[in-house]
């Protein structure tokens, strides 16, 4: 699916050959392929692996009738008056079941999740009744038959379908397993994804900087990036702006990963080579996309790797990676359920915000409640896309659609919080 575009400058606001970030985002989620590799791991390893089996319970739960307070188990029939004294025959203890049969007119103290015994169906809270040693009052009319009480098979039936295929195995998740008696799942195989950045400019941290030169950031925030997703990560380093180490550069990923993430070298100039190497070793899906900051994003494939080749500034490199790569990212690895899926919410700006007509922003943003519990977001200061200190001092996008213009004070937006977004 190759799609030719001809140039045009970045910097335009409107451009009618640029995708809309949804339409950027159908066109790679109806392209990329999923996971099919699998591999079977202990219980404890299997957090945030993304499940490749039907899980079903092999046992009912709960696997008896218990108790789920502490208190006195009684038979309902003891319900018949206002006002009724019992006798206490014992103690059910959770993993010691009082053996054998209560009367009606008897009763035993039981635990929380200790065994219902044998001759009774309600339990009556301990802070419910006068106690003695060998006696329990307690009035009728506070009660019903069955409460506090929790049925076998109540939370799961034998061979009730727990867990779903592409789900992301969360902690909750490994404690109903074990609760099973499961220990071991089927997970789909991380997704490998190798990374580079390009460009004559950049220095690796440690060297001394030349007129000109800039340290190398893009690697280390697409390391952060990716490392949250739970992936097999290849850092390929620094790559200067040669053709042939480029080349070389793809199609040692090719051999070796499932995805290549590249950053600069996307752009329209004159050294920014890697459109023409993807036009002869794989293809070039679209270049452009209405959206900023992250105008310039390339998308193809190199045999049967999937490319990313993101921009250089790096806060265009980070947007384009949440808005575009991340969520390519998760379906190739097989998710169905995000655990991290960052929400879309609507706070009142209480910044004058600017933008032209054309393509959608992502500004960045910080994201309060005011004494009234009202959420409100007001711009973290210069939105350049190569200041990345407006990442760390915000929480949020501020997402204005290609439609908004001006937004005054007041107004509603539409924010993406970074809290489950990185």
């Amino acid at each position: 699916m190759t799609q030719t575009i001809a140039h045009q400058a970045c910097c335009a606001d409107a451009e009618s050959h640029s995708l809309t970030v949804p339409q950027a985002l159908a066109q790679i989620m109806t392209t990329v392929p999923v996971i099919q590799s699998t591999e079977k791991l202990a219980l404890r390893n299997s957090l945030g692996r993304v499940l490749a089996q039907e899980i079903t319970s092999p046992i009912q739960v709960s696997a008896y009738n218990n108790s789920s307070m502490d208190g006195y188990a009684i038979h309902s029939q003891a319900l018949d008056k206002t006002v009724k004294t019992l006798r206490v025959i014992g103690t059910a203890w959770a993993g010691r079941p009082f053996e054998g049969v209560v009367q009606v007119d008897e009763c035993t103290r039981i635990m929380t999740g200790a065994v219902i015994p044998e001759g009774t169906d309600t339990v009556i809270m301990q802070e419910h009744v006068e106690a003695t040693a060998d006696s329990m009052k307690f009035n009728t009319a506070e009660h019903q038959a069955g409460q506090n009480v929790r049925f076998a098979g109540e939370d799961l039936q034998i061979g009730q379908v727990v867990l779903q295929p592409g789900r992301v195995i969360l902690p909750p998740d490994l404690g109903l397993l074990a609760s099973l008696g499961i220990d071991e799942v089927r997970v789909k195989r991380r997704l490998r994804v190798a990374f580079f950045s390009s460009g004559d400019e950049l220095r690796s941290i440690g060297e001394i900087l030349q007129q000109g030169q800039i340290y190398d950031s893009n690697r280390y925030s697409l390391y952060g990036m990716l490392a949250r997703l739970n992936l097999d990560i290849i850092d390929m380093g620094l790559i200067p702006d040669v053709p042939e180490q480029l080349q070389q550069a793809l199609l040692e990923a090719a051999d070796n990963a499932d995805v290549l993430i590249t950053s600069g070298g996307v752009s329209v100039g004159e050294a920014d080579f890697i459109k023409e190497i993807l036009q002869q070793v794989g293809e070039v899906n679209f270049w452009r996309i209405a959206m900023k900051p992250g105008h310039p994003v390339a998308f193809g494939k190199v045999k049967n790797m999937t490319f990313f080749g993101l921009p250089g500034n790096p806060v265009s490199l980070m947007v384009t990676f949440y808005q575009i790569v991340q969520p390519a990212l998760r379906q190739m690895q097989g998710q169905l359920n995000d655990p991290t899926q960052f929400r879309v919410m609507k706070a009142r700006c209480v910044s004058k915000l600017k933008k032209k007509k054309g393509r959608a922003e992502f500004q960045r943003g910080i994201l309060a409640q005011d004494a009234q519990g009202e959420w409100t977001v007001q711009s973290s200061g210069s939105q350049g896309s190569h200041i990345l200190r407006s990442m760390t001092e915000s929480n949020c996008f501020i997402w204005l659609n290609a439609e908004q213009t001006t937004i005054e004070q007041g107004e509603w937006v539409e924010v993406q919080p970074f809290a489950g977004l990185m």
